[in-house]
């Protein structure tokens, strides 16, 4: 069975970090990018889903990037991504996605998710003091 697992995700407080866990079940993740997104849970005044946010992408034998409070890796031997994030705020609350199974590169569209047809259920991350 395919499947994504997100792990990490928790009640933290401001300023505190996370690192949040992908593992991969079913098909060798190797070849292929990962992105990792979110969502804010719920609808706005308007009624209306909040939209899905992409975070950051890594290509098939990608190496760690970091991007300004984020940091996306990727261990293929344990067939794992992971999203570091630290100096939380309260705008980070969240579910996080990762999402896999599509090209070998992320690709100038990858922000909008609709190249991955593997998905994770996500993993929530709520900030308080």
């Amino acid at each position: 069975q395919v499947q994504l697992v997100e792990s990490g995700g928790g009640m933290v407080q401001p300023g505190e970090s996370l690192r949040l866990s992908c593992p991969i079940e079913g098909f060798g993740a190797a070849g292929y990018a990962i992105g990792w997104y979110r969502q804010v849970p719920g609808i706005n005044r308007e009624g209306v889903a909040y939209p899905r946010e992409g975070i950051m992408c890594i290509d098939a034998n990608g190496q760690p990037r970091t991007r300004g409070r984020f940091t996306i890796s990727r261990d293929d031997a344990k067939n794992t991504a992971y999203l570091n994030i630290v100096n939380l705020k309260s705008d980070d609350a969240a579910v996080y996605y990762c999402a896999t199974h599509g090209p070998s590169e992320c690709g100038s569209t990858w922000s909008g998710g609709h190249i991955f047809r593997v998905w994770g259920q996500g993993t929530r991350v709520t900030v308080s003091s």
